[in-house]
């Protein structure tokens, strides 16, 4: 099944990182977030990716095109440019990795319609390429499998910002929770999509995919929401970037692939 990852945004709440790549090359660790992100697929067996290229395309290109080299020993004969790498050991030997220039303004939404070429199958799945989590790709797909609905995203719940304080009449503190979970649940990305929904979307550069089709699905009856309860963060600002690579350095990151056994999400109608 092909695995789309929206790679086009210019990140501008990052711009300490995002003015010289595009926010999916932002690392964690050494390696790009985009780089995690695929991780997070491969440990679940989803190993075909398109990338939707946009904001500084070419330096996506540029990494994939010398990913073999440059995470490897290698030989080179300089008389005739013969290249042998050696000890490759790297666990991303079979994947096919599919990448599109999508436009430099199109919006998420026609991304994926731009991409409409390279997906086959009657499936296919769509992420941002911004976020991680340890969400089971496998209980997911099979969720939205039973759910029959058109589209399916994986719903989370944020931690808040600030603490939060339960207090009696008189103003005392019954109760002190430290950046405590909210309790609504928000589109984490992580989508599964029927072929279908392809018809929902447009080439025009303007078409959102939370907007319009999105919402055409959920009037329809034909989103459903698959509810992860295990860890999940976005690297929208520098904030973000900080903690997510405090985690790494720390050992605490939930989402590496050595980290598969401990998922925590769960399947709910």
């Amino acid at each position: 099944m092909k695995v789309v990852i929206l790679c086009g945004g210019q990140g501008t709440r990052l711009r300490e990182e995002t003015e010289y790549k595009p926010k999916p090359m932002v690392e964690i660790g050494g390696r790009p977030i985009l780089w995690h992100i695929m991780q997070i697929y491969h440990r679940c067996g989803f190993n075909e990716f398109v990338l939707a290229l946009g904001y500084k395309g070419d330096t996506i290109k540029e990494y994939f095109l010398n990913y073999r080299y440059m995470n490897s020993d290698f030989t080179i004969e300089l008389g005739d440019g013969v290249v042998t790498t050696h000890c490759d050991d790297t666990t991303e030997h079979n994947w096919s990795v599919t990448l599109v220039d999508t436009g430099q303004d199109a919006l998420k939404g026609a991304r994926i319609a731009r991409v409409r070429r390279y997906l086959d199958g009657d499936r296919f799945m769509v992420t941002y390429g911004d976020g991680v989590a340890d969400v089971d790709l496998r209980r997911l797909l099979t969720f939205h499998e039973q759910a029959g609905t058109t589209g399916t995203f994986t719903g989370v719940r944020m931690p808040s910002r600030f603490g939060a304080v339960q207090t009696d009449e008189d103003g005392r503190i019954r109760s002190w929770k430290e950046k405590p979970l909210l309790e609504d649940y928000i589109n984490g990305g992580f989508f599964v999509f029927e072929r279908s929904f392809l018809d929902y979307l447009s080439e025009d550069e303007e078409c959102e995919l939370e907007q319009e089709p999105l919402e055409r699905l959920a009037a329809e009856g034909q989103l459903s929401m698959y509810r992860h309860d295990g860890f999940w963060h976005c690297m929208d600002t520098y904030r973000d970037y900080l903690h997510l690579n405090e985690l790494w350095e720390s050992g605490q990151a939930r989402w590496p692939p050595a980290a598969s056994a401990g998922l925590e999400s769960r399947v709910e109608p």
